[in-house]
């Protein structure tokens, strides 16, 4: 039995109704400006003020006990979206972006995913592996303790299965908690250029049931976007990945709007993500159905468009998450504080909404919220302890890392 105790922290926790939280409630936190949190076996055994937690703590053999000298607690971040498995970067398409190239025009003369895609079959396992280690320690350094990871750079059932077994293998190896999604409805690949239907085919008759096998992957993604999958493209590959087991997801209305968020809520996905041209009638659906929209701020950032609207988006209802999006192309950032800081001083969100956004709404978005997302009892102590005395730190002190140490499951796994 392992028992440790952390006082003397301004702890701020979103508060965890059972669902994520919405409209006026999504910047809904729970404030302890003299807090204390006690762990036991790597779970929360109580959190509270220190006149309430110290009690309980006193009666108990403690293992350790750290005096947070008054810096600010914040449950570990979760990323609910990235494609970090891969291995070779791509500035020179950043070069083609800053000149005013189109993200779609650099995909239709081979660059883009494609780029990515020969140089992920072209790798080693191993070498996949060491990359995609890398990257998500980054993350844990910059405070995110549960991710997920997309496949979608191997786009062939064998490559795609590599893929799969990398990630797993990363959740395996460091302390992070990682959750694998199958996205090879992420680009049509040049094999197949004149014959999408029958990519879209071998996805829904050899590479879904291989995925599924393997017993990996827990969600099914698909990119719906002009020069990508159309609706009902995307419709047949989510419906045969759900009538398979997999939880489904979608990369909707990032460009172009082809009621992507309509389909998303006509199948009640898990998620919808992106979402930077959605149209009012959607987000209402979106949010009828629970929904939860997934905002990838640095993506925007990064190709120089728009923000989604996210103070919209919280006046229709729906639950808001960020993630970071990091891939080799349009978001190639580990850092959750850089997202954090875009959200508050590019999309509007309050410091909390912000919050609620990177860690409890972000677990939901995943379905990991009976773990972590919050600081609550019997959740899995993950936390941070900021370089500050309230979550505003992250956002204020802008480009410099805000996370002083990161804790996953009331071990320190990462300092900043």
């Amino acid at each position: 039995m392992i028992r440790r105790l952390f006082h003397n922290a301004r702890i701020t926790t979103p508060c965890d109704i059972g669902a994520p939280l919405v409209g006026t409630q999504q910047g809904q936190v729970q404030c302890f400006d003299k807090g204390a949190l006690l762990c036991e076996n790597g779970l929360i055994e109580a959190i509270g003020s220190e006149k309430d937690v110290l009690p309980v703590a006193a009666k108990m053999n403690l293992d350790m006990e750290i005096d947070c000298d008054g810096r600010c607690m914040i449950p570990g971040f979760v990323d609910p979206h990235t494609h970090m498995c891969f291995v070779e970067t791509r500035e020179y398409e950043f070069d083609q972006r800053v000149a005013g190239v189109d993200y779609l025009e650099i995909l239709r003369g081979g660059g883009g995913i494609l780029s990515s895609v020969r140089s992920v079959r072209e790798c080693s396992e191993k070498e996949l592996f060491k990359v995609t280690r890398t990257h998500a320690l980054a993350a844990l350094r910059f405070g995110t303790t549960t991710l997920e990871i997309k496949t979608g750079y191997g786009l062939q059932t064998d490559a795609e299965l590599k893929m799969l077994r990398v990630i797993d293998r990363v959740g395996r190896e460091t302390p992070l908690d990682v959750i694998a999604t199958f996205l090879g409805a992420h680009a049509i690949p040049e094999e197949y250029a004149e014959s999408p239907d029958e990519y879209v085919d071998l996805l829904v008759r050899e590479m879904i049931p291989a995925v599924c096998e393997q017993s990996i992957a827990r969600f099914c993604d698909i990119f719906c976007e002009k020069a990508v999958f159309s609706l009902q493209q995307s419709r047949l590959v989510l419906q045969a990945a759900r009538e398979a087991g997999l939880k489904l997801k979608i990369h909707a209305d990032e460009i172009h709007d082809l009621n992507g968020a309509g389909l998303a809520a006509e199948l009640q996905t898990t998620s919808a993500e992106h979402l930077l041209v959605t149209s009012e009638k959607n987000f209402r659906a979106l949010a009828d159905r629970g929904v939860v929209g997934v905002v990838l701020p640095a993506t925007a950032y990064s190709l120089k468009t728009k923000f989604a609207p996210a103070r919209k988006m919280v006046e229709f209802g729906l639950p808001l998450a960020i993630a970071t999006d990091c891939n080799p192309g349009s978001s190639y950032t580990e850092s959750m504080p850089f997202v954090f800081g875009l959200a508050v001083l590019g999309m509007g969100l309050s410091i909390n909404e912000a919050l609620v956004a990177a860690t409890l709404n972000a677990s939901y978005a995943i379905q990991q919220h009976k773990t972590c997302g919050s600081l609550d009892l019997g959740k899995s102590a993950d936390f941070l302890i900021l370089d500050g005395q309230s979550p505003a730190i992250l956002a204020y002190h802008n480009g410099v890392p805000s996370v002083n140490q990161v804790y996953k499951k009331g071990e320190l796994v990462a300092c900043g």
